[in-house]
């Protein structure tokens, strides 16, 4: 395809040809999350490190929210297309080397490289959109993409459950077939994009705002650093201390430095003044929390209580995706009809407040079929808030301004995200020792679990049980094994994991009611969000029309 004159938008034909790539892109990245989410489980237990699971993703998600701004700026200036494909590569080099991890902590490193592609995929396929598609059509295409999520969260479960559960192929560990997969799928995007993303790009001249990237990400890092190890370290620590310090002076800075560069920045401080991005911007982040939040926890419950394998855990995550697609697009069309998407995230977040409330009050026997409709009503609300947020941040601001403001209502749902990974399984791992241990105390005595004890099958259990209580440690120790490798529980006399998967569920209670407290203060946020008109032409064409204004003139 080639660019358009400037005198003529798009065709639908165009648009499509277009999207096909930045499907490709998407698909790419979204494949990833779904195969990654329902088989960490059977990573970390390999690698000997399920209570370092949660350094796998925040390190992918902390590399991601902090270039997810810098792609914006850059394509700003210097056009969309070069940096897709970089971050496009990126993302296969990143994959490679998660295949040869030999623990989590170096998975945690490679996960990073991947999320230093990650920023850009999702990023800049939106801010594409935002360029090409006018705000009040932009639903006529949103199928397509659901089809890319839709596809993906069906296929990611299947294919990570397949690697996930396979001790070799071809002389590889299946695990690591959930990254290597993205090879072939990343060249295939590289070969799409290139022969089908043409669009003209008329160069800005601007500084880059190299000190502000650096700001952020040392403002950043420490402070999830802490939100990651604050259970080990203590939260009052001489590490935490040093860590809160680090990241106030640097997050100073970065606001000092950020208000120095104005629209040079690499988040302009003066888009936030806008009230539509400051509160989309404010209630992003809390969305964020939430749903990543979710995202971690439900997979765990569903794996080590529900005993579900990799495979049937994804596919039992379906009626959540089924919620996010209805939500996308029944407020894709109504916003497409009507012009106005206010009612949809006020409406999406007080589904949110409600399905996490919900959440808390699953246990370990609660029949599977009561959580899954909480999960559709968790999905609903998260499809209320995803295309409309974005599609007011793009609204709000100048054309000059898409890729910029698409990048910051991406990096403040993934600041959201990285926090709230961080935090829950925080929390998570800091409460399950002392379930167990409380769920142990009253499930030992019983009848049932003493039986269970003197059965010879279930011998080698009891003998480390008694070894434990022997040394002091108890049930406490007991319950450090799980957090090392949960795998165990599969095998073992359901009578005897009755205090595991009881702890466990316990304390993920805790997490889905400290989200629903999060998701409250997000409703209040949101009810401050402002109905603004939405333009009729795309950002591209008034760019377009703009150029050809100047040149006349000139």
């Amino acid at each position: 395809m080639t660019a358009t004159s400037p005198e003529q938008p798009l065709t639908h034909r165009q648009i499509v040809t277009i999207l096909v790539g930045l499907m490709s892109g998407m698909f790419l990245a979204a494949l990833d999350q779904t195969i990654v989410a329902t088989s960490i489980r059977t990573i970390a237990d390999d690698l000997k490190g399920l209570e370092h699971q949660a350094w796998a993703t925040t390190a992918y998600l902390i590399t991601a929210t902090i270039v997810t701004p810098l792609y914006g700026k850059l394509s700003d200036i210097y056009g969309r297309k070069r940096f897709f494909v970089t971050a496009i590569t990126i993302f296969v080099l990143g994959s490679v080397l998660c295949t040869f991890s030999t623990s989590m902590l170096q998975l945690a490193a490679f996960r990073a490289v991947q999320g230093l592609g990650a920023g850009g995929l999702f990023s800049l396929a939106l801010a594409i959109i935002g360029d090409i598609v006018p705000p009040r059509e932009r639903a006529k295409y949103q199928g397509y993409f659901l089809a890319v999520f839709g596809t993906s969260s069906v296929l990611g479960p299947v294919i990570g459950g397949f690697f996930a559960g396979a001790d070799e192929i071809l002389g590889v560990t299946g695990w690591r077939w959930v990254f290597l997969v993205n090879v072939p799928i990343g060249i295939a995007a590289l070969v799409l994009v290139s022969k089908t993303l043409h669009l003209r790009h008329t160069r800005l001249d601007h500084r880059i705002d190299w000190t502000g990237a650096a700001l952020l990400s040392v403002s950043l890092v420490p402070l999830l650093l802490v939100a990651e190890q604050g259970r080990e370290w203590g939260w009052a620590s001489g590490n935490a201390m040093a860590c809160y310090a680090v990241g106030a002076v640097a997050a100073v800075a970065f606001f000092w430095q950020e208000a120095r560069m104005g629209e040079e920045a690499i988040l302009p401080l003066a888009m936030f003044r806008n009230r539509t991005v400051g509160v989309a911007s404010a209630a992003s982040v809390l969305i964020g929390i939430a749903m990543f939040g979710g995202l971690a926890s439900l997979p765990l419950y569903l794996q080590i209580v529900k005993g579900a394998s990799p495979t049937e855990a994804g596919l039992l995550l379906l009626p959540m995706t089924l919620g996010i697609m209805s939500g996308s697009i029944v407020s894709g069309q109504v916003i497409s009809r009507t012009g106005r998407y206010r009612i949809f995230p006020v409406v999406g977040v007080a589904l949110l407040v409600v399905s996490l409330f919900a959440f808390h009050f699953v246990h370990f026997d609660t029949p599977l079929w009561q959580t899954m409709v909480v999960m559709v009503f968790f999905g609903l609300g998260l499809g209320f808030n995803f295309q409309p947020l974005t599609l007011a941040v793009q609204n709000a601001v100048p054309p000059q301004q898409i890729g910029v403001a698409t990048s910051t209502a991406t990096f403040t749902r993934q600041i959201g995200g990285t926090i709230g990974t961080a935090v829950f399984l925080s929390i998570l791992f800091s409460l399950v020792p002392d379930k167990i241990a409380s769920a142990m105390r009253t499930i030992g005595p019983t009848p049932q679990f003493q039986e269970a004890l003197r059965d010879p099958a279930n011998a080698a259990f009891a003998k480390q049980l008694a070894e434990s209580q022997a040394s002091g440690g108890g049930s406490a120790a007991a319950s450090s094994g799980v957090l090392q490798d949960s795998s165990f529980l599969t095998n073992l006399d359901e009578r005897l994991a009755k205090p595991f998967l009881m702890g466990f569920s316990e304390a993920m209670d805790h997490v889905f009611l400290v989200g629903a407290g999060v998701m409250v203060i997000g409703f209040v946020v949101m009810w401050f969000l402002p109905e603004v008109e939405l333009r009729k032409g795309s950002a591209y064409q008034e760019r377009a029309d703009a150029d050809a204004e100047a040149a006349a003139q000139a």
